[in-house]
């Protein structure tokens, strides 16, 4: 009968045991809840910038195909501009952008595409003013 009591004795702690793990939350593969913001993800101007440039120069050697590209891109950012996702600043800045690589021919797409300062957020404000 001691026995007997003894392994009661040790189920109970066993299960005593168990269910204060669960209570205490201490197992390590448990996810945590995130919090999810329900707020849109929006393009920073160094996105819309990076978008460009990687459309151009993924077609350095094509620049009819890359200014097609650009027309559609326009329609992109013109579509974030109505929903207010885009500024005055950067739509004027990707505009001055997108006139210069679609006016230009093979030679002046290759110059625009080297430029490190065209790709620069605030690039041509300068020249406005």
């Amino acid at each position: 009968m001691r026995r007997r009591s003894f392994i009661d004795s040790q189920s109970i702690k066993k299960e005593d045991h168990y269910a204060s793990s669960i209570k205490m939350g201490w197992w390590p593969f448990k996810k945590n809840k995130k919090i999810l913001h329900e707020e849109p993800h929006i393009k920073g101007t160094r996105l819309w910038l990076q978008d460009l440039r990687e459309i151009s120069e993924k077609n350095f050697d094509n620049s009819a195909e890359g200014q097609r590209l650009i027309r559609q891109m326009q329609v992109e950012w013109t579509d974030a501009y109505k929903k207010g996702e885009v500024t005055d600043e950067l739509l004027s800045g990707l505009d001055r952008r997108a006139f210069r690589l679609l006016r230009s021919d093979t030679d002046e797409w290759l110059k625009w595409l080297d430029n490190e300062d065209f790709w620069m957020p605030g690039w041509g404000i300068e020249s406005m003013e």
